[in-house]
């Protein structure tokens, strides 16, 4: 098989260094449309808690809510801010 291969591109030598030439340029243009960040985001990892309670008032969901979930989140490893 990688003779027939090899024999064919010996043989056809202007359709082989057209395809070459046909995939540099596939290749340039794939290059040139990758997006490059000049800045990392360097941001910390943050997550967003929303408690919703439709029964309770917003100082009850506070109360009861908000800050147990708040005390709990303190005791998490790593954690360099609540909010």
């Amino acid at each position: 098989m990688f003779n027939k291969i090899i024999e064919f591109s010996i043989k056809n030598k202007p359709i082989i260094g057209f395809l070459v030439f046909v995939l540099i340029g596939f290749g340039i243009f794939s290059v040139k449309q990758i997006p490059v960040d000049a800045v990392p985001d360097i941001t910390n990892n943050q997550v967003q808690v929303v408690t919703i309670s439709p029964s309770l008032s917003p100082q009850e969901v506070e109360k009861f809510i908000t800050y147990p979930l708040e005390t709990s989140f303190a005791n998490i490893t790593d954690v360099i801010e609540i909010r």
